[in-house]
């Protein structure tokens, strides 16, 4: 896909992310997101901090030293972020429409799997539907499944055989998982809300009790 398209893509996702933001009260700003551990307005302020590039390597840094690691480094950020306003919030994630430039070492497959996957973060939990392209997904799910440090997917479900139902992609062998790719994506994220869209002998394995994807 080119990369133009993925990115016409990622500002349908942000457009979204907008409109979404802008329409939730005051009480599901402070529901927990899809992301464990995370509100809707963390999530949020993790997205909005995308706004800052290279500004907030320093400062990254300086709390992955802190938090012992590079998951915590970035949720300290985004709790520190989410105290910002709402409005400043939004603002923020509104002035990247129209933006196509990456984050420092992620590229545009990691843009598109934030946005994808964030948008969803925040609108499963609370009972809203956003559309994901499936185009798009499909890139994000590639990157995803392929990259040696993101999510380590491809060790998490060794076995297993995924093939999407509304695009042509599929990745890995074993008891088949099948279902809309944007699913897919997010049970390769480690969003377990992606099971209940998800047939097939291993989603049925993956929904086992005990059994943590």
């Amino acid at each position: 896909m080119d990369p133009d398209d993925v990115w016409r893509g990622i500002d349908d996702q942000r457009r979204r992310l907008v409109d979404l933001l802008e329409d939730l009260s005051d009480d599901e700003w402070r529901q927990p997101s899809l992301c464990e551990g995370w509100t809707v307005r963390q999530v949020a302020a993790h997205v909005a901090l995308q706004n800052t590039g290279w500004s907030a390597m320093p400062r990254a840094v300086l709390e992955t030293i802190r938090a012992g690691g590079m998951d915590g480094a970035i949720h300290a950020v985004a709790c520190r972020h989410a105290e910002q306003p709402t409005e400043r919030i939004v603002a923020e994630i509104r002035e990247r429409i129209g933006v196509w430039r990456p984050l420092p070492a992620v590229g545009y497959r990691g843009s598109a799997i934030d946005y994808l996957v964030h948008l969803q973060d925040i609108a499963i939990p609370l009972g809203r539907r956003e559309a994901m392209p499936a185009d798009v997904a499909a890139v994000a799910a590639d990157s995803v499944w392929r990259s040696p440090r993101m999510f380590h997917a491809r060790r998490r479900f060794g076995g297993h055989r995924f093939v999407a139902t509304d695009t042509d992609w599929s990745a890995g062998e074993g008891q088949e998982v099948t279902g809309p790719v944007g699913a897919i994506l997010l049970l390769l994220t480690g969003r377990r809300a992606g099971l209940e869209s998800l047939t097939g002998p291993g989603a049925e394995a993956l929904r086992a009790p005990g059994i943590r994807p």
